[in-house]
């Protein structure tokens, strides 16, 4: 759109609209790898071979402002909002809206959702220093990440309040309700937040009743896989 000559690197798995979607802005996809660190290696050497200006997606001061400002609009929306609960990938999400939240109210809980296949950053965060944790995939593959950045895992460990896991069939079942109900088309990563709600993790920390609001960062899923999910008759 800018007339800026960009590459945009993704793992070879990466949903058909996506790159589709991408290509349509003008920017080359090159489709390497199978998990997020092998893309990550094949950027970087983009970036050393063409002289690139790497944009990192997730642990970058820049790219943490940038996302914060999703939880300015939620205190515009919501003033009174106890829990907001946000999906984590490698963790620059929750760190900007972390840090935006919490200038403005420290007594609003962040709380972080992860699967349970793939949670590094719920590994270290408990843990108390970085590790990575992957066994398997996940169907939130926008989130499929094993190991948080070091300035997301340091701001997740200052300001996030708690971080729940989900398993593979909670995330299923949150995607399917949200188009039963909302009329919502949502990858795995943004039904994350509300597979949190419904399988009554989050009722199991907080039994009294609360005001959440769950952040849905994904709402791109390709039409063909939609029809792989199990629907429930109203």
């Amino acid at each position: 759109m800018l007339g800026i000559d960009g590459k945009v690197v993704m793992p070879k798995g990466a949903p058909k609209s996506k790159v589709a979607a991408t290509c349509d802005y003008s920017a080359e996809v090159v489709l390497h790898g199978d998990n997020f660190n092998d893309t990550l290696a094949k950027a970087s050497d983009i970036v050393e071979l063409e002289g690139r200006i790497f944009i990192p997606p997730y642990d970058d001061p820049q790219v943490i402002a940038g996302q914060g400002t999703i939880g300015l609009e939620i205190l515009e929306d919501l003033y009174d909002v106890d829990n907001v609960i946000v999906p984590i990938g490698g963790g620059g999400l929750i760190a900007g809206i972390a840090i935006a939240i919490k200038s403005i109210n420290p007594t609003i809980r962040i709380i972080g959702v992860q699967s349970e296949n793939v949670h590094g950053m719920a590994a270290s965060w408990y843990a108390g220093e970085i590790t990575s944790h992957r066994h398997a995939g996940t169907l939130a593959d926008g989130c499929d990440v094993a190991r948080p950045g070091k300035l997301t895992y340091e701001i997740a460990r200052q300001l996030v309040d708690d971080i729940v896991l989900v398993s593979e069939d909670d995330i299923r079942q949150s995607m399917v309700a949200l188009i039963q109900r909302n009329k919502v088309i949502t990858e795995g990563a943004g039904a994350l937040a509300c597979a949190a709600l419904l399988s009554g993790k989050l009722r199991q920390l907080y039994p009294e009743p609360q005001n959440g609001q769950p952040d849905f960062p994904g709402q791109y899923r390709s039409l063909p896989g939609i029809a792989n999910y199990r629907f429930v008759d109203a």
